[in-house]
């Protein structure tokens, strides 16, 4: 590991204008068109940047802690019944936050599913989002990958078991952040602000990016920019959700498929509108549009959940050792549904 030095951000101003780089550009960057003077970065929970610096993969001047930014850390409950989430929320107060269990039970069974005890206590959910791809070609030195410079995606021809079924051209990494997948399927949206106070609002959705659009970064963050909220929207009344997990070992796994479903179900039992996403599917949490609409204007039943977990995956490409998880997903996806309406 290289050394760097070391602060904590007091403020907004002084948290952005730290991240002269982000951190997808700083592994990949020419020294030539680095920043002047070597790169600084911020830290939210640390767990995804302390593996990169271990490895080597990526080497800051200057890390610079977000933890003592005030209001990054709070959970606050808004008008018109919507929740504001810091990003500095770790996934353990996320789990065991009342008004989030009771509102959003498919995210905070999402929260709870991540990782291990341990590093839910120290992961925050703006770190969450943000982490780098989990493909062993990305994390290990010696292969130059096209997502860190290269140009060529060794997992395409490799050791692709546990990467992307869908948009897997020309890198098959998938997401690693379980919490996208029902941020995403739920609505949420996200404030990010940058060193001159300037604020973007977005859906999470459009914030990531797919390998087609840019090889290099899996989301749209600028440099001298941080992630300052993310806002659940109201839940109106009869809306269902669910989300299901699937693992080699559930207990602190990153998952081979995961679904989340959000069911708005009318007074008179049909189904109005459904969002279904999958996620480990793809480089970014991917709409299953396919089954969504199946679903809209219908009574669901056991019939009508298998179909649209089968139309759930129309369009894949499966990958010569992960066509395993076409089934998986379909099951996934069909029990999400039926759990959501019980």
């Amino acid at each position: 590991m290289t050394p760097f030095a070391w602060a904590n951000a007091r403020n907004l101003t002084e948290g952005a204008s730290a991240a002269s780089i982000t951190v997808a550009e700083a592994m990949t960057a020419a020294p030539d068109v680095m920043p002047r003077g070597q790169p600084s970065i911020v830290m939210a929970g640390g767990i995804d940047l302390l593996d990169l610096l271990k490895e080597n993969l990526l080497t800051p001047a200057t890390i610079l802690s977000l933890k003592d930014i005030p209001g990054l850390g709070r959970i606050v409950e808004e008008d018109g019944g919507g929740v504001l989430i810091g990003p500095m929320v770790t996934l353990a107060q996320l789990a065991d936050h009342p008004v989030l269990r009771q509102r959003y039970p498919a995210f905070t069974d999402a929260a709870q599913s991540s990782a291990s005890p341990q590093i839910r206590n120290v992961a925050t959910l703006g770190g969450n989002l943000l982490q780098r791809p989990r493909c062993w070609y990305f994390r290990a030195a010696e292969y130059h990958c096209s997502r860190k410079g290269g140009n060529h995606c060794f997992a395409m021809f490799g050791e692709n078991q546990y990467h992307a079924i869908f948009d897997n051209m020309p890198c098959a990494i998938v997401h690693p952040s379980t919490s996208a997948t029902t941020l995403v399927a739920l609505g949420a949206r996200i404030e990010l602000t940058n060193a001159q106070g300037t604020v973007r609002n977005l859906l999470l959705e459009d914030f990531f990016v797919l390998p087609s659009k840019d090889i290099r970064r899996e989301n749209d963050l600028k440099p001298q920019e941080i992630l300052t909220s993310i806002s659940l929207p109201s839940v109106p009344p009869g809306t269902r959700m669910a989300h299901l997990k699937q693992g080699e070992k559930d207990s602190f796994d990153w998952p081979l498929a995961d679904v989340a479903v959000v069911l708005d179900v009318a007074p008179d039992g049909s189904c109005d509108r459904a969002s279904i996403v999958l996620g480990a599917a793809a480089p970014a949490p991917h709409r299953a549009r396919a089954a969504e609409a199946m679903l809209a204007g219908k009574h669901i039943d056991a019939n009508l959940a298998k179909s649209a977990a089968h139309a759930g995956l129309d369009g894949a490409t499966p990958l010569a050792k992960n066509a395993y998880k076409l089934p998986l997903f379909e099951t996934l996806i069909q029990r999400a549904i039926l759990k959501a309406i019980a």
